[in-house]
């Protein structure tokens, strides 16, 4: 399990909108419209779960690195 997150637009940070799931649940569901208040800037942000990721510290996305040339 992980928390969906949203970035601030604001400040640029990564915020915790206090919804609990995982990537795959997540990325299920239906497309919907939340707000969550901003932990950073104290006002509240709306957002589309199109703009949202979901954060599970267990799980880190490797990102392929290019072939190395000899």
């Amino acid at each position: 399990m992980g928390m969906v997150m949203v970035k601030c637009p604001r400040t640029g940070h990564a915020i915790p909108t206090g919804i609990k799931t995982d990537r795959e649940s997540f990325s299920r569901s239906a497309v919907f419209f939340s707000r969550t208040r901003c932990v950073i800037c104290h006002t509240d942000h709306a957002w589309f779960a199109r703009e949202a990721w979901v954060d599970e510290p267990g799980i880190r996305v490797r990102h392929r690195s290019a072939p190395t040339q000899i």
